[in-house]
């Protein structure tokens, strides 16, 4: 899923994000706003992620 398809769906993957990461918060998920990036950094730095596990975390829960 590409940058722009994401920030469109973010309202409706936001409780999904949520349910599948229980570390962010609400207010982790308010910083990322739709921008993939913010959220790759956020898998990072609360889960330990290295920047391709994320990815690939992000990419798993994608398919």
């Amino acid at each position: 899923m590409n940058n722009d398809v994401f920030e469109g769906k973010w309202k409706q993957m936001r409780g999904q994000a949520k349910e599948w990461w229980g570390k962010l918060t609400d207010d982790d998920l308010d910083k990322v706003n739709g921008k993939l990036e913010q959220l790759i950094g956020l898998l990072q730095e609360k889960y330990g992620y290295t920047r391709q596990q994320a990815e690939e975390e992000y990419e798993k829960r994608m398919e």
